[in-house]
């Protein structure tokens, strides 16, 4: 006669078990009887964790942690590695992914500076940062980078125009194109949300024609000539030369070597020659200014800074002179304007405004045109002398060579 087998007792798996497993000198792995592939894992010292070892659909053993025993209990780990495995079984991630933060406005910004900005050297990176800090910042800092939508755009601008004028909209317009082409370079499914015509100053406006007027120009430098302040003197020297106004702001005493002034240029610079030999009428100008002890400027601003507050001094001489509409960039187009009907070849007069020779002759031509140059600002100075004196430029005589005769 058989004996009766005896039911085996149902092995089981408790929190307080788990507790109690001993430590080793070695980490070990104790299983789960209740789940295959559920267990321990037992360290030294610390906390243990509950793990999970399947393989998935590509049939790699994958170990996943599900958690510290700490904090979880074993009846809760057991659940999570159910799930777990019907995920690596259909070929996922063990677990799903939690949902990613978008970029916000400020972030991509700031990434925007320190990446583009930065890294360049882009001589304009600090005027696009303080327009993007003034008015797209406080309004759009937390917001998704993603979800600013054209809409978005064409009421900021309207905000902003309303404020501080259309120029400035556009500023900020032109920053806000810059980061969000940026951010397109680096991004698969991100479509910048800018079309034609959102500018806010038309064409017309923004590409200037301004020059002065024979009886203008002679207005204005008589004007500059009878003032005694150091801007009569810089819009002399602007009308002689042609440069840029910060060019000349910036003039130092020691950039100048006899009648030759080396101008400095920083890395990525708008054009401006190297050097220039200056007339006799810009040297008897620059040397007539008082030399103050402390500044380095030719034309010396307040606490011996270079010359600043253009606005207000150029309305004020605006209003001295009668002449209106005009600024001082605008003196580069009429030195430029005065060369051409002095008889000055386009290629020096170029030059001498700095102007970025395009194509093969700025590529291979490397000749400095230093005679040439200085040869151009002489003609134009003898072409104000005599628009000033009332002879209106008529007896301006083409110093062009002769053609060779075969």
């Amino acid at each position: 006669m058989t004996e009766p087998q005896r039911r085996q007792r149902r092995k089981v798996f408790t929190d307080k078990m788990v507790a109690a497993l001993p430590r080793k000198r070695k980490r070990y792995f104790h299983p789960d009887p209740e789940l295959p592939g559920h267990g321990v894992r037992v360290l030294p010292d610390g906390a243990s964790s509950f793990y999970l070892i399947a393989r998935d659909a590509f049939h790699k053993q994958r170990w996943v942690r599900l958690g510290s025993t700490v904090g979880l209990a074993i009846e809760d780990s057991r659940e999570q590695a159910r799930a777990v495995l019907k995920r690596l079984k259909a070929g996922l991630t063990p677990f799903e992914l939690p949902p990613v933060q978008p970029d916000t406005v400020a972030d991509v910004v700031a990434t925007w500076v320190k990446r583009h900005v930065e890294a360049k050297g882009l001589r304009t990176g600090d005027e696009l940062q303080r327009v993007l800090e003034r008015h797209a910042l406080p309004v759009w800092g937390d917001r998704a980078f993603t979800d600013i939508r054209r809409s978005d755009i064409a009421r900021l601008l309207d905000s902003v125009e309303d404020s501080s004028g259309a120029w400035v909209a556009d500023s900020v317009l032109a920053a806000l194109r810059s980061v969000a082409s940026w951010y397109a370079t680096r991004h698969d499914d991100y479509t910048p949300p800018f079309v034609k015509n959102m500018r806010r100053v038309p064409a017309s406006a923004r590409k200037r024609a301004r020059v002065l007027d024979d009886d203008e120009l002679r207005r204005v430098w008589k004007a500059a000539e009878a003032s005694d302040d150091v801007y009569g003197a810089f819009v002399r020297v602007a009308l002689l030369t042609g440069q840029r106004r910060a060019k000349l702001a910036d003039l130092c005493w020691d950039d100048l070597d006899g009648d030759v002034w080396r101008i400095r240029r920083e890395p990525r610079e708008k054009g401006a020659p190297a050097a220039l030999r200056l007339p006799p009428a810009a040297m008897k100008i620059i040397t007539s200014q008082p030399h103050f002890a402390g500044s380095p400027f030719v034309f010396t601003g307040r606490h011996n800074r270079a010359i600043s507050g253009f606005s207000r001094r150029h309305d004020a001489f605006m209003a001295r002179c009668g002449v209106t509409g005009f600024s001082v960039h605008d003196l580069r187009r009429c030195c430029r304007s005065l060369m051409a009907r002095a008889g000055v070849p386009s290629e020096h007069a170029e030059r001498v405004l700095g102007h970025a020779i395009a194509g093969i002759e700025g590529t291979y031509n490397r000749h400095p045109y230093t005679p040439e140059m200085a040869d151009a600002l002489k003609r134009l100075a003898r072409l104000i002398t005599q628009i000033v004196d009332g002879e209106g430029g008529k007896n301006v005589v083409s110093l062009r060579a002769p053609a060779v005769q075969p």
